[in-house]
């Protein structure tokens, strides 16, 4: 269980993650020093579902990088969810049920732009200009929009939600870790 924030700031994305790592069956829950919020090339990516999911994103993953004039939602759709698939699947994570296949899900930010990736691959861009995912994402959401038309900065933005839904949810936990891409 986690919370993953994300907003959208003057041509950046602030992504910012909780510590929890959660026993689903036995509900046991440690803070961990491997971090859900990552730089990958020239996308932020933070990291619900799965630690395992999270470390071949950072380590493994070689995310292609779109055209100047390419549609990014359509690069985003095709050829990110392509690569990210392929690594995912090769590192033994991605699932096949009844002939579909699944991952995890995680945000991306990329050049002023925040896209959440669910786990049936579809890919979403919020029009608020924020979001936020993992068991913590509506308290989060909900903290964002409260602040969303204050002078505040993006980085606390991010922090506000994550100690909302830190402060409600109990499989989120310090400490928050915020990066800007």
């Amino acid at each position: 269980m986690t919370c993953i924030v994300g907003v959208v700031d003057k041509g950046r994305v602030w992504m910012g993650g909780d510590s929890a790592g959660t026993d689903y069956e036995s509900l046991s829950i440690v803070s961990r020093a491997d971090r859900k919020v990552f730089i990958n090339g020239p996308y932020i990516i933070g990291f619900t579902d799965s630690f395992r999911m999270g470390q071949l994103l950072q380590y493994k993953f070689d995310p292609p990088k779109p055209h100047d004039d390419e549609d990014l939602m359509g690069f985003m759709v095709t050829d990110f969810i392509d690569s990210a698939r392929q690594t995912l699947t090769l590192g033994g994570f991605s699932e096949k049920k009844n002939e579909v296949e699944t991952g995890g899900q995680f945000l991306v930010g990329y050049n002023g732009r925040l896209f959440q990736i669910f786990g049936d691959y579809q890919v979403g861009e919020s029009t608020h200009g924020y979001d936020a995912c993992g068991c913590g994402f509506d308290l989060a959401l909900g903290a964002l929009y409260a602040n969303a038309k204050t002078k505040m900065d993006a980085k606390k933005r991010v922090v506000i939600a994550l100690e909302a839904a830190g402060h409600f949810s109990a499989g989120v936990r310090p400490p928050y870790h915020v990066l800007a891409g």
